[in-house]
């Protein structure tokens, strides 16, 4: 089988394309042909597709009017995208193309040749893109779903993208565009949910149930699970900004003083958050900063519990799956798809989001476990890797969805 995949970036800019060059890793060795089509960087990995690449805009900084007037037309409908699209699959003829996030960068121009060629296409949904501006439903410090129904100009008068006002009009232009024309519904033969909470969610906004399937994220899962003494510390792990829900964290970890909890990751918030703990004068927190793959293996061999305090919604966690994977429980907030991932008396415990007196006493609670409790906790989070998270079994799934839509083409 051929498959193209299609993704704006084609280095190791965020948690897709991390999981895009694995996939394609994996698929290269399982013996599929695999091609992709991204746009152009200097970190890029190699390819042997880099020459169909397109330009990258850097969307977040203003460059100059001719420059700013070519990103935001590209915003809407980018040209080169389209024809670098119709080349690739006119030299390649793929058997299946596999999108993943092509918003903005690539645009939705794409669709119109993949339409055309009648080549089966299906879509990971990475992030909740498909129907909300900001990718997050998460705005103003809070949970959003003002844009419910098609009201995109929400985007608009909350500043959901930016604090200027030109690149809320282009998202909520480019929403109301691709949902009038239905464009990714008419293209795309299913659209694969990390979660079933994705799912759930696509479908509360209007997005056609009978093309949404779950396909659950895979983990690399070590080779053995090794029970350990975890009497170290909790461990939090991720980009430090507000939906994260780290500054409830520091709020729990002001009511459990006798509780080491370390904090891994950099962010926005960085600066405030540390403030914070200096004004309450906390010695039970440590800043970790950014810390590589490698080196959170030893952070989680010493780990009680991976606490993920989120207050914003998360689709399928990495950061989750690698602790449960290494017999890791979670405490974890009862939002997103969080609850599929931290099973209350099975893998971990759930609070609920910004609830930082629930927090504290689910960390207590856990802390005082005996030894045995715990390991059984970190020995059903392993397991449930195991049965649901594989790469084995995430390529097995995904080989069905691409022989689903090749059969309905």
């Amino acid at each position: 089988m051929k498959i193209l995949h299609i993704n704006k970036f084609f280095d190791l800019h965020g948690g897709t394309e991390v999981y895009l060059q694995a996939l394609m890793d994996k698929q290269k060795a399982a013996g599929y042909e695999v091609h992709a089509l991204s746009t152009i960087s200097a970190n890029n990995n190699s390819s042997v597709d880099a020459a169909r690449f397109v330009e990258r805009f850097n969307m977040d900084r203003r460059e100059g009017l001719v420059k700013d007037a070519k990103k935001a037309v590209a915003f809407l409908w980018n040209v080169e995208a389209k024809k670098a699209t119709e080349k690739a699959i006119k030299e390649l003829k793929p058997d299946v193309i596999h999108l993943h996030n092509i918003y903005h960068h690539l645009s939705s121009s794409v669709l119109r040749p993949i339409r055309a060629s009648k080549i089966p296409c299906v879509q990971t949904l990475h992030d909740l893109k498909l129907a909300c501006p900001n990718y997050r439903m998460y705005t103003e410090n809070a949970l959003c779903n003002r844009c419910l129904g098609g009201k995109y100009w929400n985007a608009i008068t909350h500043h959901c993208l930016a604090p200027t006002m030109a690149p809320n009009m282009l998202a909520a232009l480019e929403m109301g565009m691709t949902k009038f024309f239905q464009s990714y519904e008419k293209t795309v033969g299913m659209f694969i949910c990390p979660s079933q909470f994705m799912l759930d969610k696509m479908v509360e906004w209007g997005e056609p149930a009978p093309k949404m399937t779950v396909v659950p994220n895979p983990v690399e899962i070590p080779q053995e699970l090794t029970i350990k003494e975890k009497n170290g510390y909790l461990l939090s792990a991720g980009r430090l900004s507000t939906e994260k829900g780290i500054n409830i964290l520091i709020e729990a970890a002001a009511k459990v003083p006798h509780i080491l909890i370390r904090i891994a990751g950099t962010g926005p918030l960085e600066a405030s958050l540390k403030a914070t703990v200096v004004r309450l004068k906390l010695k039970n927190v440590e800043f970790l900063g950014y810390v590589r793959k490698a080196d959170m293996i030893p952070l989680r061999a010493g780990a009680v519990a991976m606490v993920m305090p989120n207050i914003g919604y998360e689709n399928a966690s990495l950061t989750a799956l690698e602790a449960l994977a290494d017999g890791v429980p979670l405490i974890a907030s009862r939002i997103g798809g969080l609850p599929e991932q931290a099973i209350p008396g099975q893998t971990g415990m759930l609070v609920e989001p910004g609830d930082s007196d629930g927090l504290a006493a689910a960390m207590q609670q856990l802390w005082q476990l005996p030894q045995a409790e715990r390991d059984r906790l970190g020995q059903n989070g392993r397991k449930l890797v195991e049965q649901k998270h594989s790469w084995s079994k995430h390529l097995s799934a995904l080989e069905q969805v691409y022989r689903g839509v090749i059969r309905n083409a």
